[in-house]
């Protein structure tokens, strides 16, 4: 496979865990209890650990003494891959636990199929990573039954979230050029065959939930392809204002 093609295509993976692990580091000390602050934090922790193996995988590919710190500091918006999904902002918990959903019923799905990969590297990232997203998925799956089949107030914030954030959700099985040549070589996953299953397992848990799966059928799109919401730029100016402000900084 085409090296850089190659480096796109684990973006488009590493980017989700990196972006979706700063904004859940952002809870930190602000969660509804200690116990559920303590685990967002973990869950972010368990992220940033799976994005640095993937970023120090590209560094290696890049060579010239790139570090992980170049590839996750000193790329600009339009170069990060992560879908929409993963860069909407905590507007309340119930918007933190529906985009956790969302993304961990799709991340283990990836992650079960990312270990057969014909690429050792990659292969040995998603077999770790496994026992952690299998406690993500369930962590943010009790949540979505706590708060769906709670008080009122809790129900009808969690399917106010559910709602707005399942425009964002197909974007995860769109397949890019470079995804494409990854299935042919034996490294990617063909995420498109992920998506009934996906949905399956979505629905299960919002039915248990008592909530409604939305019947959108229109998504929006852009992430893959570096064109993002309004919040990335904010975002990753949090991210990378030390080492830009203080250059050569070390993780």
């Amino acid at each position: 496979m085409n090296k850089e093609n190659l480096i796109q295509y684990i973006y488009s993976i590493a980017d989700n865990s990196l972006i979706l692990g700063q904004r859940m580091s952002e809870l930190c000390g602000h969660g509804p209890s200690l116990e559920t602050d303590i685990a967002c934090t973990n869950m972010a922790l368990d992220l940033l650990g799976q994005t640095r193996s993937y970023y120090q995988y590209v560094a290696t590919l890049l060579g010239e003494g790139k570090t992980e710190d170049d590839v996750a500091y000193l790329r600009t918006e339009r170069e990060y891959k992560n879908v929409l999904l993963v860069e909407q902002p905590n507007t309340h918990f119930g918007y933190v636990i529906a985009r956790q959903f969302f993304y961990d019923t799709f991340h283990l799905l990836l992650l079960e199929k990312l270990q057969f990969s014909t690429d050792e590297t990659l292969a040995a990232i998603a077999k770790k990573g496994i026992k952690e997203v299998s406690y993500h998925k369930r962590f943010s799956s009790d949540w979505i039954k706590r708060l769906g089949d709670g008080t009122a107030e809790s129900h009808q914030k969690i399917q106010e979230a559910i709602t707005d954030l399942w425009a964002y959700t197909g974007e995860l099985f769109d397949m890019l050029p470079e995804d494409q040549e990854a299935v042919e070589a034996g490294i990617g996953v063909d995420v498109t065959t992920l998506k009934e299953k996906y949905q399956e397992q979505i629905k299960n848990v919002l039915d248990e939930a008592t909530l409604s799966v939305p019947e959108l059928q229109w998504f929006q799109r852009g992430g893959k392809q570096g064109i993002h919401s309004e919040h990335m730029g904010f975002l990753l100016a949090d991210l990378q204002y030390m080492q830009r402000t203080y250059p050569n900084m070390k993780w």
